[in-house]
């Protein structure tokens, strides 16, 4: 399918501020799933753009606006041809092989990085006692992050606004309503602790036809997990809508939380006085 996305960011200051510097992941990636055909990004004031791909592989785009301004303006515009990726699960290893796997030194040793706890997927004893009243592992791997991902949803209300930017999991237990973001890094301490190597990752979900819980428009901007599955690879689930991810989804990039692919982050000099607003719309692309 074929999605136009318009995405923008705009900080509007108290007073002039100068040498703003920042960091831009907004660049949708191109895999097996997806294709980024175009993307334009527009910055006001008028800069001179960098590019770089991160540690993980994500596009980003850097700048500094040097000249004093009281409002910066990020526009990102991109077009994606998404599909249903064809996951042949019989291809996945059965339960006592897929979880050997995953035991084996040499595999935790090169999985590291998405095993260990971070600030926002703690292992808190509370994630830890959640995370081990999960049932499934007799179904394997697969089976087992399908059961995390259902408990999560059943278990937490999702509701805009009740969370912030820097709540972790074991906060979210402990509110137990959140968003997208607090969803996805509860299932990334989960299969952590469970073994099973998960990332965060920051995209889109298109939900213009849908009715119901899952046409929250707030989740036009959106986080999931991808989980490894021996036999199978990195797969995605959405914890906040208990989906395995499909053509509706288009994928930014991903790190081991949320700090990782914070989209626009950055500092600048002059006042503490700013507002922050953004848009997002995902639709369909016009044919013909």
């Amino acid at each position: 399918m074929k999605l136009d996305i318009c995405h923008v960011t705009r900080y509007q200051y108290d007073s002039s501020v100068t040498d703003s510097v920042n960091e831009i992941r907004l660049t949708p990636r191109t895999d097996e799933r997806q294709a980024c055909y175009q993307h334009r990004l527009i910055i006001e004031p008028n800069v001179q753009l960098q590019s770089y791909e991160d540690y993980f592989g994500n596009r980003v785009h850097s700048f500094t606006a040097y000249a004093p301004h009281r409002e910066l303006v990020i526009t990102s515009r991109s077009t994606v041809v998404t599909r249903d990726r064809d996951v042949v699960w019989k291809t996945a290893w059965g339960p006592e092989e897929s979880w050997n796997r995953l035991r084996s030194e040499d595999f935790i040793d090169s999985n590291a990085e998405y095993l260990l706890p971070t600030h926002f997927a703690s292992f808190h004893s509370s994630v830890e006692a959640y995370a081990y009243g999960i049932q499934g592992e007799e179904e394997g791997v697969f089976g087992f992050i399908r059961n995390a991902a259902s408990s999560i949803y059943g278990d937490f209300e999702y509701k805009p606004h009740s969370t912030g930017v820097h709540t972790t999991a074991a906060e979210l237990i402990g509110i137990g309503t959140g968003v997208c973001q607090d969803f996805a890094h509860l299932l990334l301490a989960v299969c952590r602790l469970r073994g099973v190597p998960a990332r965060y990752v920051s995209g889109y979900h298109f939900v213009g036809d849908l009715q119901g819980r899952n046409a929250d428009f707030e989740q036009a901007s959106h986080a999931w997990v991808e989980v490894y599955i021996p036999g199978a690879g990195w797969q995605g689930i959405d914890p906040t809508n208990n989906n395995l991810i499909n053509w509706r989804y288009v994928k930014l990039g991903h790190g081991r939380d949320y700090m990782d692919i914070v989209p626009v982050k950055g500092i600048y000099r002059g006042t503490s006085g700013q507002r922050l607003n953004v848009s997002v719309d995902v639709r369909l692309a016009e044919t013909g």
